[in-house]
This record gives C-alpha cells, structure tokens and sequence, in this order.
C-alpha cells in the first residue's frame, strides 16, 4: 500500500515550542483547548494507521504508523504536530519512551524492534528479536530494560539496559517461554504489556482468550488474574498508573478500568470507559488527570485518505 509522504519532517529538539508554531502537515487543524488546557482530538496525518501511543513529561504525545513505521510528535495542549521520524518501512506498533528522550517501537510483523532519538528521529539501535512473520506488539520499560511481547509465539524479549542507559548488543537479547498457565491459542495471543503495581511483575494480556495474566519475569510462569470473571475480549493495550489499571478493548471502543492488588494477582472492575469519539482504540497513555487513545480504525478500509486522530478522555 502506497500512502503521500509528508513534506515536514523536522528534528523534535525544543519540540513544546515548535509544535505551538508550526502547522501541521497532512492533518486538519487542530480544534480549540477543552480541559486544563488539552484538546480533545489530536488530529493525525492521513493514511496514518496509527497502533501505539506514548507521551514523554513534557506533553509530547508520539505516535507510530503500521503502514512504515513513521514516528508523528504532538502537543497535548494544542493538538499540533509534526513528523519527526520518517519510518524504514518497518510497522511502527507498540512504542514507550524513556527518560532519556529515546523512544522503543515494536515492529510488527518484521520481528524487529527499534530504538530512535526523539529529538533527532535518528535511529539509534535495531535488533532482530524473532524471525519475520513473529508479530512484536508491544514494549513496556522497566528499571532495568524493555520487554517486548510477540502474539504470535509464547515468549517475551528482553533488551537488558544498565544505569548507565547504554544500548544492549543484539547478542544480549533475552527471549524468556511463556509457561505455567499459558496456552497459546489460534490468533492474536501476547499483546499489551504493562508493570504490576510492585514492580515486580508483567502483566500480559492474551487477546484471544481475553484472560490477564500475571508473569513472572525470572521464569516465565504465567498465572491468570482474578478479575471476578471479567472478560479481556479485544484486549489491546494496557496501561498501569498506581494501583489503577487501564485495559483497551479495541473493536468495542472502550477502556475497562480495573483496581489492582499492590501484586497484581486480582483486580476489581470498577468502571468501563466510553467515548463517541472510540473508533476502534488500540492504546493508551496517561498525562496529567487524562487519557489519550490513537483511534486505529480496524475494519475501515485504510487508503492515503484516510482520516485519523487520537482522543482524550478523562481518568
């Protein structure tokens, strides 16, 4: 598939203040400030195919693009944004971003993850965790490292990064077997990834079964958790804020909203979200008392036109 490229594609270095500046390149205008100051929409380049969200402390919003992996920055405050890193072809899924300004993008189909400068869209590092045609969904950092889940095989990956924030060889890669209750089933399996709340655990949501699991990152033991029968159909990703967790369920547009224990072993319901503007939601990330979700459109035929946006909700 074939999609217009963008003709703006600048460095994100002092971003917050270019992004209040500069007009956004294939995408309608921003609509006014709503709440706190942040808009509702962010709107996104057209035949975007967004997938995976991340915001960095200053309110930079980053998206990525299924169709070759472009990374897109954008202000919370004012839904204005540029592209700032022109993708290699390789599908831009889940994405984090860590302290250090550098943003982790799974990559699909390719079995590849990425590793780019947000201030320079440079890449900086590129490892081969599985052969193509393993899909690498999503990426949560950890204190120690990045862990990367694959729906199509039962294993996790893991790219070690001691203090000193230095980037792995590709022959430190961990790929840790999923074991204990997982079954691998027909279909999308691992996808959303998250902390429990101690830290001392992941937390894996398997899509075709709709079942949460707790993993234990030294074993690879997976144990269900208890959420009082609560059913994870369309799982997608997934988001921990203190003992709150958020779960996307992506083709029924909208966001169940659990309460954890500190080991998050059980969880009680305790609201689902929904909004007008879901259109088949994939991910979340947090910014202040917000929610933000790229709307990813599955089931609407993708073309170079295509509409897209991210949305805000309250949390």
């Amino acid at each position: 598939m074939t999609r217009r490229r963008f003709a703006l594609v600048l460095p994100a270095f002092a971003l917050a203040g270019l992004l209040a500046a500069l007009p956004v390149t294939g995408a309608v205008a921003a609509p006014p400030a709503s709440r706190g100051g942040a808009v509702d929409q962010i709107p996104l380049p057209d035949g975007f195919q967004p997938e995976g969200i991340a915001i960095d402390n200053r309110g930079t919003a980053y998206f990525g693009s299924l169709v070759d992996g472009d990374i897109y920055a954008a202000d919370v405050r004012t839904g204005e944004g540029v592209v700032i890193s022109e993708g290699p072809g390789i599908p831009a899924a889940g994405l984090k971003v860590d302290l250090r300004g550098r943003l982790f993008i799974s990559g699909g189909p390719t079995g590849v993850a990425r590793v780019i400068d947000a201030s320079t869209g440079e890449e900086l590092a590129r490892y081969q965790l599985t052969a193509p045609g393993g899909f690498i969904n999503d990426v949560v950092l950890t204190r120690d490292g990045a862990w990367f889940t694959n729906s199509s095989a039962a294993e996790l990956y893991f790219l070690p990064i001691p203090r000193s924030g230095d980037l792995p060889d590709p022959s430190e890669i961990v790929t840790l077997p999923l074991t204990g209750e997982w079954v691998q089933q027909e279909g999308f399996n691992a996808n959303g990834i998250a902390l429990t709340p101690n830290r001392q655990a992941l937390l894996v949501v398997q899509s075709a079964t709709g079942t949460l699991f707790r993993v234990d990152p030294e074993s690879g033991v997976a144990t269900a958790v208890d959420l009082g029968g609560y059913s994870l159909v369309n799982g997608d990703g997934l988001l921990v804020v203190n003992r709150t967790l958020y779960v996307v369920q992506n083709r029924l547009n909208q966001v169940a909203e659990f309460r954890l224990d500190v080991q998050g072993r059980s969880g009680t319901l305790e609201n689902v979200i929904t909004s007008d503007a879901f259109r088949v939601p994939t991910t979340v990330a947090a910014y202040r008392q917000d929610l933000y979700l790229p709307n990813a459109r599955f089931g609407t035929p993708p073309t170079p036109t295509t509409d897209y946006d991210a949305v805000r909700v309250d949390r």
